[in-house]
């Protein structure tokens, strides 16, 4: 009898794993759509550069990311197979992008319109509120499948930093076709004239280094401790 009630735990969360998924994808499409043509109302030159800005943003790419990971789970538990530690790895990677970025927009840019054109309210709380609180949900119903260690908490840090020299560098040569400027920045927190220099903007960077850190170490303890327990 537990193993039936397990079995239908699992299935269940696979279950909201698709649509989880799938609403992701509906809404990354939805968000995309308006904003293409906000942008074609506005006048823009080089609508293939506003499409580069809009994957440039971190809430865009860790929702997809999260949407893969999804799929990914829930196809190999229909298939039979056992996540191995790769998927783990990544899972635990994309759990912690998504809660960061549910913690910054909902404290810090919720009142802000972000500059990917007309925001669309369904799918703003789908990527923003929704999706992180479900990732955040899964790995707490699932945390004792999970085969991980804290030197995997290394792996997690290497996308931000990656994005975050990205950003960085990109930003000052991207052309804002919505105010003309010569320099695009997806959040104003790392826009060194909006966030009052350099100096604001790496304090931001350490900030949300120190939180992508504290998050998936809290994500690893929750596993490891679930483990021990069963």
């Amino acid at each position: 009898m537990p193993g039936a009630r397990q079995s239908a735990k699992f299935a269940a969360i696979d279950w909201g794993r698709l649509i989880v998924a799938l609403a992701i994808l509906a809404a990354v499409i939805g968000q995309l759509a308006v904003s293409i043509g906000f942008w074609t109302n506005r006048g823009d030159e080089r609508i293939g550069l506003d499409i580069l800005n809009f994957f440039s943003f971190f809430t865009i790419e860790s929702n997809l990311l999260a949407m893969v990971v999804l799929l990914a789970q829930a196809i190999g538990r229909a298939r039979g197979r056992a996540g191995c530690r790769a998927l783990h790895v990544a899972v635990l990677c994309a759990t912690t992008y998504m809660v960061i970025t549910g913690i910054v927009y909902n404290t810090v840019l919720r009142s802000i319109e972000l500059p990917q054109g007309t925001t669309l309210g369904w799918s703003n709380e789908m990527l923003h509120l929704i999706a992180p609180l479900w990732m955040l949900i899964d790995w707490l119903l699932t945390a004792r499948t999970r085969e991980l260690r804290f030197a995997h908490i290394g792996m997690v840090v290497i996308y931000p930093v990656v994005w975050l020299v990205y950003t960085l560098m990109r930003g000052p040569a991207t052309l804002n076709q919505g105010t003309g400027a010569g320099q695009w920045y997806p959040y104003p927190f790392l826009d060194p004239a909006h966030a009052g220099g350099y100096g604001a903007v790496a304090v931001a960077c350490v900030l949300v280094a120190v939180a992508i850190v504290a998050v998936s170490a809290g994500l690893v303890a929750i596993s490891r401790w679930a483990r021990r327990r069963s």
